[in-house]
């Protein structure tokens, strides 16, 4: 996985989630709390996103063949867009079932056990906050100092690292809501508050997983460069004295760490064949030196005739951010 895929985060979520799976199990084994129910699936279900997040970033290494010519970087998305349907069903769904079920049918908690699951979420608060901890500090590595966390979570083109950072924010408002739900129905003896912590929980999770999956689809769908590479891009192109007019430019991720760059650029009419060669290899040299990660690139050479400019209502993709 790269540097930018999140592995140290992806591992310290992982075992801090299953160590605190089989915690929570048990407590609700003892307790018969309704909110350490849904905790502890919520657990199961991060452990195995955490699984399913190193698989995509193990099999998105495979060198591209034939039938993906370029390449399988798109794994990744798609192991996170699967991340957040499993979130939303696994996860949300079935604690907003459970907690339905026990307001209906509410259901005391074990008096001989009421401090285990009390116990356990103190713990698991505590290990899950060493697990965000990790993940800000990885995040914090690829994020821009002036950007939001809202903004880099949602501009991240590596989903790996956004995926840990609201699952474990998720896992600690969860953990809150829960201990909130145990500790109120031991306070007052009236279970109902237990069955309220599971409902939050669920809800909760239902919400981080349509967040998740509306950024992990815009992914899947195709998203270009951002506004600050497609600047640098076009300024390679345009800075030398190769080319007299870019005349139109595309750009396509096809994976967290590889861009595609595809452009039509009008060259001298009397160019030869040998110098225009020449000249794009210049031109591609200056954007990968601008942009690392634009690993391929087409560059289409032409005669400029104004006819050639794109309309604003189909290809107006040559425009800086800043015009």
């Amino acid at each position: 996985m790269s540097a930018t895929g999140g592995g140290k985060a992806i591992v310290a979520a992982f075992l801090a989630n299953l160590g605190i799976a089989l915690a929570k199990l048990i407590a609700w084994l003892l307790s018969g709390s309704a909110s350490m129910l849904a905790e502890a699936i919520h657990s199961v279900a991060d452990s195995g996103n955490q699984l399913l997040l190193m698989l995509g970033g193990r099999r998105s290494r495979r060198r591209a063949d034939r039938e993906h010519p370029f390449g399988y970087g798109r794994e990744r998305f798609v192991s996170a867009f699967v991340v957040s349907i499993i979130l939303f069903t696994v996860g949300g769904l079935f604690a907003v079932y459970e907690g339905v079920q026990k307001l209906i049918h509410p259901h005391a908690l074990d008096k001989t056990w009421w401090w285990l699951p009390i116990a356990v979420l103190v713990v698991s608060i505590v290990l899950e906050s060493f697990s965000l901890r990790t993940a800000i500090q990885e995040s914090n590595q690829v994020k821009r100092k002036d950007q939001s966390w809202v903004s880099f979570i949602r501009r991240a083109k590596a989903p790996e690292l956004p995926i840990v950072l609201l699952e474990d924010t998720g896992a600690l408002t969860g953990l809150v809501f829960a201990l909130l739900g145990v500790g109120l129905t031991v306070i007052t003896g009236n279970p109902v508050f237990d069955a309220l912590g599971t409902l939050m929980i669920g809800l909760l999770l239902v919400l981080i997983a349509i967040v998740l999956g509306v950024e992990t689809k815009s992914l899947l769908v195709g998203e270009g460069a951002s506004d600050a590479d497609f600047d640098r891009i076009v300024d390679a192109i345009c800075d030398g004295p190769e080319v007299e007019k870019l005349i139109h430019i595309k750009t396509l991720y096809l994976g967290p760490d590889e861009l595609m760059v595809a452009a039509k650029i009008a060259l001298p009419s009397d160019k030869t064949v040998r110098a225009a060669a020449d000249d794009i290899d210049e031109i591609e040299k200056r954007i990968r030196a601008a942009v690392p990660i634009a690993r391929i690139i087409y560059l289409e050479p032409d005669i400029y005739r104004p006819a050639q400019d794109p309309s604003p209502s189909t290809d107006a993709f040559v425009l800086r951010a800043s015009d």
